[in-house]
Formats: C-alpha cells, sequence, structure tokens
C-alpha cells in the first residue's frame, strides 16, 4: 500500500474548492483496494446512468467517519468510515448515495455558490496534468483544487437537506437496479445516529455535511421498505473483505492484526493480513511465507505480486522485488501503481542497465497516472542519474505542486524551463506550473 500526502486531484483544468481542516489530506493510493472498490462500486456507477471509466473511488487516510464528492469523477471514502462498515452492500450504500449527489447535479449548485463564499484561503494546491492527442503532440491542462477554511466550508460542501433526500431517493433506485438491498443504508446511518447531538468538533464530518434528521430517515424507511431484498453478491463480499482487510492490516497495529486473526483460518485473505502483519514488525522471513501461501490460492492475481513485490522491495530484496512486479505487470499490463513498483525496484537495483529501463517504464508509469507524487519523485531520480537534468528538475516541481508546495514547485519549474527547449511540450507543463503556483499562492494571499 503506497500513501502520498496531496490535495485532491482536479483532473479537468477547473478550480475546486475541497472542506478541510488546516492540513493537506493523505490518499491511500493502492492499486489492489483500488480495484476492490471498482468492482464494488461498478454496478451502482451503471445504475446512476455515470461512466465507469471516468468515476474512481479513492480512500482518504482518516479516522473520522466520511464520505464525500468534489467533482463529478472521483468519490472519497475516509480509511475510519471504511474499517466501520460491516458488509459490502453498507459500502455500496454510501457509494450510491454520494454519486446520487453527481448525477442529482449537486456539485454544479454548489459551483454557482462558490464565487458567493468568503473566507476561502488556499491550504496548497494540486496539478494534475491530461495528455490529449493534438496535431500529433500531447497538450498539457493543469488544475488547481484550493482549500477552503473556516465558513466557506458550509458553503461549499454541505448539503442541503432537500439533496439529501433527493440523494436517498436516488441511491435507493440505484440499489435496487444494482440488486442490493437498499436497507443497508439504514444500517450505515444507524453508525451516525445521535452525532447531531455532539458538539460540532465531536461530530463527524459526514454528520456536518450530510445532516441526518428523523424526516430523512423516516423517508429511507419508506423508500426501502417496497424493494425486493436481494442476496448478498459473492464477489462484493469477497473484495469488500480484501479491501478492508489489507487497509486494517497497513494501518493497524501488527499485533492487533495477528490476534484477530483465527489460527485456523488458512484463507487467502487471513494469509494476506498475516503478511502485512510480520513485514511491518518487521519479520520479512514470515511476511514472505505467508505472502506465498496467499499466492499458492491464488496464483494469477496481480495484486498478490504486487504486494510480494512491495514486501521484498522493503525487504531490501531487490531482485526479487524486480522479479515479483514483473509478473504482476505480466498478469495486469501497463497498470500504473505497478509499473511505478517495478520501476521503483529497478532503481533501487542502482545499475546503469536497471536505471535506463526503470526510466521507461516510471515515463509510461507518469502517462497512465499523473498524480502520484511518489512516482515523481522516482521518476526525478531516474532522469538525475540519465543526465536529463531539467527533466528531472520538472518532475521535481510537479511533485511539489501535487504536495501543495508552491514556492518549491515554481523555483523547480523555473530551472527546468530554461534549460528545456522552449515552446516544447516539457517546456510547457514547466511554465504550467509556474502559472498554477503563482495563482495558488495569489488566492492564497486574498483569502
Amino acid at each position: 500500500m503506497r500513501n502520498f500526502s496531496a490535495l485532491i486531484p482536479a483532473l479537468f483544468g477547473f478550480l475546486l474548492a475541497f472542506s478541510a481542516p488546516l492540513h493537506a489530506v493523505t490518499l491511500i493510493r493502492d492499486a489492489d483496494i483500488e480495484h476492490a472498490l471498482k468492482v464494488i462500486a461498478r454496478p451502482l456507477i451503471d445504475a446512476a446512468g455515470l461512466s465507469p471509466d471516468r468515476v474512481r473511488v479513492l480512500v482518504v487516510k482518516d479516522t473520522t467517519m466520511n464520505a464525500f464528492v468534489v467533482d463529478a469523477g472521483h468519490v472519497f471514502i475516509n480509511s475510519g468510515l471504511l474499517l466501520r462498515l460491516n458488509n459490502a452492500a453498507e459500502l455500496q450504500a454510501v457509494l450510491a448515495h454520494e454519486l446520487a449527489h453527481i448525477s442529482g447535479g449537486h456539485l454544479t449548485l454548489r459551483a454557482a455558490n462558490m464565487q458567493a463564499a468568503r473566507g476561502v484561503s488556499s491550504l496548497g494546491f494540486l496539478l494534475a496534468f491530461i495528455s490529449a492527442a493534438s496535431g500529433g503532440s500531447a497538450e498539457v491542462a493543469s488544475g488547481i483544487v484550493a482549500g477552503v477554511a473556516g465558513s466557506a466550508a458550509g458553503v461549499l460542501l454541505a448539503h442541503t437537506r432537500a439533496e439529501e433526500a433527493s440523494a436517498d431517493h436516488a441511491a435507493v433506485r440505484y440499489m435496487a437496479r444494482s440488486q442490493v438491498d437498499p436497507r443497508a443504508m439504514e444500517a450505515v446511518l444507524e453508525l451516525f445516529r445521535g452525532q447531531e447531538t455532539l458538539s460540532v468538533q465531536r461530530q463527524d464530518p459526514y454528520v456536518r455535511t450530510h445532516p441526518l434528521t428523523r424526516d430523512r430517515m423516516r423517508a429511507l424507511k419508506a423508500s426501502a421498505a417496497g424493494v425486493e431484498r436481494f442476496a448478498p453478491d459473492v464477489t462484493a463480499s469477497y473484495w469488500f473483505d480484501r479491501a478492508r482487510a489489507k487497509l486494517g492490516a497497513f494501518l493497524g497495529a501488527p499485533s492487533a492484526t495477528l490476534r484477530k486473526i483465527k489460527k485456523t483460518d488458512k484463507s487467502d485473505l487471513a494469509e494476506m493480513a498475516r503478511a502485512i502483519a510480520y513485514h511491518r514488525q518487521p519479520d520479512p522471513e514470515r511476511a514472505l511465507r505467508h505472502m506465498n501461501r496467499a499466492l499458492a490460492a491464488r496464483p494469477g492475481d496481480a495484486y498478490y505480486h504486487d504486494l510480494k513485490g512491495q514486501i521484498l522491495l522493503e525487504s531490501r530484496n531487490f531482485g526479487g522485488a524486480v522479479t515479483a512486479f514483473e509478473k504482476a505487470n505480466t498478469l495486469r499490463p501497463s497498470h500504473p501503481q505497478i509499473l511505478a513498483g517495478l520501476g521503483r525496484a529497478l532503481l533501487a537495483e542502482a545499475s546503469a542497465r536497471s536505471n535506463k529501463r526503470a526510466l521507461v517504464i516510471l515515463i509510461e508509469a507518469r502517462a497512465r497516472d499523473q498524480s502520484d507524487a511518489r512516482l515523481l519523485r522516482d521518476l526525478a531520480q531516474a532522469y538525475a542519474r540519465d543526465g536529463r537534468d531539467a527533466m528531472a528538475s520538472l518532475a521535481t516541481a510537479e511533485r511539489y505542486a501535487l504536495l501543495g508546495r508552491p514556492d518549491d514547485a515554481i523555483l523547480h519549474a523555473e530551472r527546468a524551463a530554461g534549460a528545456l527547449p522552449e515552446g516544447s511540450t516539457a517546456w510547457r507543463r514547466a511554465r504550467d506550473v509556474v502559472h498554477a503556483a503563482n495563482l495558488a499562492k495569489s488566492k492564497r494571499k486574498r483569502g
């Protein structure tokens, strides 16, 4: 599992506002978990009339219970909520509700209110770049996510009661179309019962942005009552259990993870969780023993080979890590996070031949996922080793942009622009970083 601290990506080159406390959001980027969430969400995305290829579900590292949307392409769920949910249907209830905010046009209404909001202050910014073919060359667009603080948060992200009622009603429809029992939504809302009586400081963010009322609960139960009960989906249940097991094993204490697993449980999920717990202790020998048992149960699972590669890499077995990541890439070709792992392992081997190959692989990974700060760090290192200092500066500038550090981003972007051919694609990317970083700084000053 790979983390990076950054504000939420704006993938379509426009300004967004994100309600958050005074710190950057940490996204948990993990190919396995993101695949699990994609499998679980897909039928609901279809039911909502949205494109599964354009909507991603990402996890925010935050112990509080919350889920939210800030644009039409992303649903964010806090790790704290994901770990509190009991089954796939409850997660699908959360996702259906958030997707209803997208399909219901609530984001458009909130964007219109953004101009009227006061007290907006930039907490950082995140650039994401989209490559589009235009006359045979790549044109790059940049976007900025600004943070909001104080009273602006209520204006920009809090849903109205009318929006909540509308989203609940639509979510029930989406769940019924997907053959998911909508009564699971009642179970989710029960997690938040009583929180509205707490002080704002003690409430989970979901309660502050999704008003819970008796009328809302009553209407939801009435809507769900007329819908057929559906049996749990076996595939969704497996991937929910897997995502939660992996997340819990990485975020929880290793000793607690090992205590929770029954000694008689020899399932691949139990072996995966044991492998992660022993890896974090660290006990690489035991970690690999259990990881291999998980792989014996699912030898064609690319994400398990990816996890084995991570364990080997972080245990400094670089050659073994390369082999594991190569196997993962064979099973799941061109996945950006798997490619990033392979590139990282090749860099760790620290030979000229490995670095050349790492550079090619990391360039491909970046082309497929422009919002991974760790990947950009590795790419900058590969460029520097190859003697391409200007491109190393550009990758570093983009990484600092992702991390919400505009001054550092400008420094490295201007260094890159000064050494790159004027008018080239890379030069334009560097100028985009400078422009966006200056805009973020000016917004921060005005805020």
